[in-house]
């Protein structure tokens, strides 16, 4: 990968794998923004985006993206992803339609277009397949590892964080497996996977960097 040029690295995570955070981490050593599901759910609720209107949004301006950023007010504290949807609560219960695929697809091609940046989730390993400067990365741990982490941060019962997981788990897979037509447990899709049991979200963010150096 080379750091010169705009480069995206993209995070597939298991739910209490710690991956959302350590792509926050592996963002700011980078000095790049971190984009995750809720920031890009929250750009489509808000702001009604549709692949149409995206589309209508760049014929009117080259740079969209720079100017729709200034308009929302993206990496100035105006829309704060962790307020909009956290890891360990609401999936996104609706199915997902072909049109909204596609526009979170327009986006995230935007975003990289225009900047260097980490993504997690969203299909990213697929999304950007074809990208020539993308690192593409897996964060796994044992379930009960997961678990553990689960019930201590929510504060709940490890019976009821296993159920959580379980959900997330398969409604993640069946999102991957609609828009992919593959596994996101597929590690040939991946340039880097890590089992995060054992090691600190630091230390994981520290040896992608050492990889890519």
């Amino acid at each position: 990968m080379n750091r010169n040029e705009n480069f995206v690295i993209t995070i597939n995570r298991e739910l209490g794998s710690g991956g959302r955070t350590i792509g926050e981490i592996l963002a700011h050593k980078l000095g790049v923004s971190f984009y995750d599901k809720a920031l890009i759910k929250a750009l489509e609720e808000k702001y009604n985006l549709t692949a149409e209107e995206i589309e209508k949004m760049k014929g009117r301006e080259i740079r969209w993206w720079e100017g729709f950023k200034r308009v929302v007010g993206v990496g100035d504290g105006l829309i704060d992803s962790k307020s909009c949807l956290t890891e360990y609560e609401k999936e996104h219960d609706v199915l997902t339609t072909e049109n909204v695929f596609k526009a979170e697809t327009e986006i995230l091609h935007e975003i990289a277009k225009e900047e260097s940046c980490v993504i997690a989730g969203r299909c990213g390993f697929f999304v950007f397949r074809n990208h020539p400067n993308h690192l593409s990365v897996l964060i796994q741990a044992p379930m009960a590892y997961r678990v553990a982490r689960v019930a201590t941060k929510k504060n709940i019962s490890e019976d009821e964080a296993r159920k959580i997981i379980e959900k997330v788990d398969r409604m993640r897979e069946n999102y991957v497996r609609r828009f992919t037509a593959t596994s996101r447990y597929e590690t040939r899709n991946y340039d880097l996977v890590f089992n995060s049991e054992g090691k600190t979200e630091e230390q994981i963010a520290n040896q992608i960097l050492m990889f890519i150096e």
